[in-house]
């Protein structure tokens, strides 16, 4: 799980930073595809550590300090390189995931926007068949926003007669355990 932003939510904040619109993923994504992904290191959050939680607070903090610094850079570089760390990251991540699980696995599920991003579902599933699995994915029609999935399941339940009072306090992290 995610320590800070959920990788969509990072996405969202850099393509802020590059003047593109909402939602920023398949901006960036777009940009990238005209940029150079070595051009500037960005940090790797957590690579090689242990576990399989995330990180990209520290990313997102990097590309703003690399525009602030550097403003004339090419935003197709930027986004082509914040892509790279982000694939990185997750490959790194992933195979600590695949090495944790027993062998008996055929496949491995990407879900959630970011699942529509087709450089980290290329790189992501280059590693999956490497290992003998079955990378499994939707259709980019349905990689949506977890704020439309969310409202989504509401409206079912309301369908469905299912309402409760609203006096719960709030958690922005539920743990996925």
């Amino acid at each position: 799980q995610t320590m800070d932003d959920a990788l969509g939510e990072a996405f969202d904040k850099v393509a802020s930073m590059l003047d593109l619109d909402y939602p920023g993923g398949p901006k960036i994504e777009k940009l990238a595809m005209s940029g150079d992904p070595k051009s500037i290191s960005f940090p790797r959050p957590l690579i090689r550590t242990p576990g399989c939680d995330f990180s990209f607070s520290g990313l997102k903090t990097a590309v703003r300090q690399f525009i602030g610094k550097f403003p004339e850079s090419r935003k197709e570089d930027i986004a082509a390189s914040f892509q790279q760390a982000v694939l990185d990251v997750l490959l790194d991540r992933t195979k600590h995931a695949l090495d944790m699980c027993s062998n008996n696995l055929t496949s491995f599920v990407l879900a959630g926007g970011v699942a529509a991003n087709q450089y980290i579902k290329q790189g992501l599933t280059r590693l999956i068949e490497s290992r003998g699995l079955t990378l499994i994915a939707p259709p980019i029609s349905l990689c949506t926003d977890n704020g439309a999935m969310i409202a989504w399941v509401g409206i079912e339940k309301m369908n469905a007669g299912l309402s409760g009072d609203l006096l719960f306090e709030p958690r922005p992290r539920w743990p996925l355990s």
